[in-house]
Order: structure tokens, then sequence, then C-alpha cells
């Protein structure tokens, strides 16, 4: 395994660093004053679309696509530095890229199921940037952890399906841009396979019948910048058989197909975050005295950040190999290694930015710093995906096998 950058990556790497710095970091405070006088706080801020158009002109745009007819043609191993890099402000980088969950996943799952008809109405515009959408699986009444058990109908009645069900935590679906859900429901509720009974199709946010209910805080924050994470009732929303992605019955192999990817991207942004947090932590300490001299003569902190560094380094090592697995040898193939650094990435990055808020005191809490809100993203990523515990449990009974 060769993990040296090649002379693409290296270009786009560079080109990336510098609209971070020259463009995104600067655009952060500018964004939240623009949102304090939209008129909706689900609307996106002038800077954003500013943002997006910048990164478009530098050709850094649809990067996490592997296929060249719809996005950069980059491999897993080479988007991986560049998903770190946007990584340091979630907020607004991976929007401005065209780069952002639920989307990226959406247009994969379009790309990769999605019939020709399907691709012009939702794919084009969603490459474009000019539309936003939502994936619909996670639901209240049942533990979603285990897809097999959501509840939501999908009926077919002549040419339709009609759609009857209550998900949550929706990511996106707040945002007015948001046009089109996936929405994720059985269509053979009683079929003697359980993997077997769900599928998946298109909804229109304009269908009658859908009904985007609230918005879902996490840790108290309501996530403007992504469109939220709504609850969302669909009371018998009809759309045409046509919807169907795939295959009937096909859902579940497309969730897991899409989810592969997904668990990976938020990792490689995990360690963006846990890098900015690293800095914050360092720069504080250098300019804050406390007890007569400097934060960063204070023992503790040595631990703290040598820590850090090294936790940083081991996860980065992880998620590459993932990435060259999944090149080489398929999601199927780097089955446990993207389980092993979901379980890993999130609790560790929840750690480093936990000791970047101690150090900061009140302002680490505060809206002041961005640390605040990378830990309610990092520790929700423990959960979002699946949570640790059912990539603990499928992580060990491999090894177990061995064994048997």
């Amino acid at each position: 395994m060769d993990f040296a950058f090649d002379a693409r990556t290296e270009e786009l790497r560079a080109k990336l660093m510098a609209f971070m710095d020259e463009h995104v970091h600067p655009a952060e405070a500018v964004a939240h004053e623009q949102r304090e006088h939209l008129a909706s706080p689900w609307d996106t801020p002038a800077i954003v679309e500013e943002l997006k158009a910048e990164a478009r002109r530098q050709g850094l745009w649809n990067l996490f696509l592997p296929d060249a007819e719809y996005g950069a043609g980059l491999t897993n191993l080479q988007y991986a530095p560049l998903a770190e890099i946007t990584g340091r402000s979630p907020q607004l980088a991976p929007t401005a890229l065209n780069c952002a969950a639920p989307d990226t996943g959406n247009m994969e799952v379009l790309a990769q199921f999605g019939d020709e008809q399907q691709k012009k109405q939702w794919l084009e515009p969603l490459l474009a940037g000019e539309i936003r959408s939502a994936f619909a699986m996670t639901e209240p009444e049942v533990a979603s952890s285990d897809a097999t058990n959501i509840t939501t109908l999908i009926e077919r009645e002549g040419d339709d399906y009609v759609i009857t069900g209550r998900k949550w935590y929706i990511s996106g679906a707040m945002n007015p841009d948001c046009k089109i859900f996936i929405v994720m429901g059985k269509t053979d509720p009683d079929g003697p396979d359980i993997r077997r009974q769900q599928s998946m199709v298109l909804v229109p946010r304009d269908t009658p019948g859908v009904h985007v209910r609230r918005a879902m805080q996490v840790y108290g924050y309501e996530d403007h910048y992504h469109g939220g994470h709504a609850e969302v009732v669909f009371d018998h929303a009809r759309v045409p058989v046509t919807n169907l992605i795939g295959e009937e019955g096909g859902g579940f192999a497309i969730a897991q197909a899409r989810l592969g990817p997904g668990r990976i991207h938020h990792c490689m942004r995990l360690i963006g975050m846990a890098e900015r947090a690293i800095e914050l932590m360092c720069r504080r300490a250098v300019a804050r005295t406390a007890f007569g001299k400097p934060l960063a003569q204070q023992g503790v902190l040595h631990n703290w950040i040598a820590d850090a560094r090294v936790a940083v380094e081991q996860l980065r090592l992880l998620v590459l190999k993932t990435a060259w697995m999944m090149d080489t040898v398929g999601n199927k193939g780097a089955h446990t290694e993207i389980q092993a650094i979901k379980i890993a990435t999130p609790r560790t990055v929840v750690d480093i930015i936990d000791k970047a808020v101690q150090l900061h005191g009140a302002g680490g809490v505060s809206q002041d710093f961005p640390l605040a809100e990378l830990w309610a993203a990092a520790r929700t990523l423990r959960i979002a995906d699946g949570p640790d515990e059912v990539h603990q449990r499928s992580l060990a009974r491999r090894e177990l096998k061995k064994y048997v």
C-alpha cells in the first residue's frame, strides 16, 4: 500500500486549502451574520451561493463521485484527503463544493440505480447544485439501527404507489431548496425474506400528503446550514410507479450500497474536524495565561495535545487503508475496515474536541468558537449511519467466524 498522494491529489489539495483560507474560513462569520437577517432560518445565506459559484469556477465541484461522467472521477483514496480538508469547516465547505450529505449519497444512488428519466429529472439538477434532497429512512417508533424494522408502507394501487408512514431526523428536509425525497419503506411487509421487503421510491416534496412537521434538534442545535433534521409524515402520498428506484425488494441492498461511501466520507471529514480542534487548542494554549504562566506550560495540556496528534495520525492511516481497499476490492471486501473506522473515528474525535472545549473554558461551549457545534456533530455521528454497537456486533461476529 502506497499512501503517497499522486499528482492530481496534490494539485487539488493545494487548490482546496487555498480556497478554504481565502474564501471559506472568512465566510464563516459572514454566514452567521447573514443568517440572523433571513426571512426564514432555513433559507440559504447569500455567501453560500457565492462560495458555490467560486468553487465551481475553480473546478472544486462534485469531487466525491468516482464516475467521471458525473463528477471529478476521483478514487476514494484521492478523495479522502480532500474530504478531510472540508471537515475543518463542516457547515460551509462540503456545501460549497456540492459534496454535502445527504445529497452525496442520494446522487450516488441515482447514478448507480436510477433510470434515465430519474437521472435527468433529479440527478442532473443535484449535480448542478440547483436543488437539495433528503433521504427518508429513520423512524421514531422502531429501532432504525436495524433497517428491517421500518414500518412505512409503500402500497401499489394501479399505476401508483401510496406511501404512509412517519420519519424523523431526515437531514436536509427543512431546506426550501430540498425538492426530492428518497423514501425507504415496505412494499412486501409479509415477504419471507426480511431483506427483500423494502423498496425505495422518489417522492417530490410538493406531493400532496407529504408534511414536513418540525425540525429536530441535535444537542439543542438546529442545523440550518444542512437543512435541519426534520420529522416528516407521509399521509397517503401518491407517486407513479415509475418513481421506484431499481426493483421492488431492492431497497435494503441499495441502502447498504449507499451507506458504505457515506460512512467513509463522514470519517474523512471527522479527521478534518479533529485537526481544526487541535489547531484551536494549540493557539489557545500559547495565547492564554493562568496561574502565572501560559497554558502551554501546564503539564496536562502536553498530554492532551500529544495524545490528540497520535490519535489523528492513527485514524488517518486507518481511513486511508479503508479507502484503498474500497478502490481495490470493493465495498464488500472492505466491510471490516469500514466498520472499524465508523467505530473508532467518531468517538476518538469527540474526545479530542471535548479536550479543546475544556481548554477554551466558557468560550468552548459558546457560539464564539466552532467547538460546540463540532462536538455536537461528531457526537451525533456515533449514532448516524449505524450506532457503534451495531458495527461492533457485526465486526466481532466476523472475527469469531475465523475460529468456529
